[in-house]
């Protein structure tokens, strides 16, 4: 590589790109192999363009909704958790058997079976800007996320209790897809049914008002210590309101000055 100063790259410095080329994919000459005609530095300069997020909130905040105005406004790739779960499950891979044996006994997959989940797909991303939504979820999962890769932004999402009480009281869900639904502002257009599939839509137990309150209060006593962790990091952005229109221009404006000003690229990327 041709002799350069040390200098910043999207906050970013060389060694710290560096480190996440060489984590992610391999040695450098690995790369090389792949991509001949880049040099060292170009792979340097592709690599600090990337932008990556997760977001966190409790049940019912919004977090779907203000994902996919993300993803569509800056070419982010939009990975939920939830839809990595459903695709190993669909697989019968090792952990998709796990998750399911959790989640049929009303459980939540526990932090091992997880990251065996969701960290190998988030090594193959290399070379997209990705938000990551539903995941971590606890301070293990946030650790061993770390580990793997540079977040630049956490959005957390903080919504009062009354909001949230009575978004999940009107919301279904169609449980094979994930796909949500609210009666209030996102209604099916035949009630009770997904407009895709046509199949019938559920009411979760736990969003039931009698189950909601307890399952708030363990989402709060879990999501501290991660809230924290991303604070002490110094990414942490918390947005708080009782309406995700309110929300989302002040999500817009952080991000505009956040992600990378090639941004062409990234949204060609995410269409493929």
């Amino acid at each position: 590589m041709p002799q350069t100063k040390r200098r910043q790259v999207s906050g970013k410095t060389m060694s710290d790109v560096s480190l996440i080329v060489q984590y992610s994919v391999g040695s450098p000459p690995l790369i090389l192999h792949r991509r001949s005609a880049l040099t060292n530095w170009q792979l340097i300069e592709e690599m600090a363009k990337l932008f990556r997020a997760v977001i966190m909130g409790p049940p019912g905040s919004g977090k779907g909704t203000i994902s996919e105005r993300i993803a569509h406004s800056f070419g982010l790739k939009h990975l939920s958790s939830g839809d990595f779960v459903r695709e190993n499950i669909a697989a019968k891979t090792e952990a998709g058997v796990q998750a399911k044996t959790y989640i049929k006994k009303g459980l939540l997959v526990p932090d091992h079976v997880m990251t065996r989940l969701l960290l190998p797909r988030l090594v193959e991303m290399t070379k997209y800007s990705w938000l990551l939504d539903g995941f971590p979820r606890t301070l293990a999962q946030a650790e061993a996320l770390n580990s793997a890769c540079d977040l630049d932004v956490a959005i957390n999402l903080n919504i009062p209790l009354e909001t949230l009480k009575e978004r999940l009281r009107h919301r279904w869900i169609h449980p094979p897809s994930g796909r949500v639904y609210n009666m209030c502002f996102n209604p099916p257009r035949v009630q009770g049914i997904d407009d895709i599939t046509g199949e019938p839509l559920i009411q979760q137990e736990d969003d039931r008002p009698e189950a909601l309150v307890a399952r708030l209060r363990h989402y709060k006593d879990v999501a501290k210590p991660v809230i924290d962790f991303y604070k002490a990091k110094g990414i942490l952005y918390t947005f708080s309101d009782t309406e995700t229109d309110r929300i989302w221009p002040n999500i817009s404006t952080l991000l505009s000055t956040k992600i990378p000003a090639i941004q062409t690229d990234a949204r060609c990327a995410s269409t493929h």
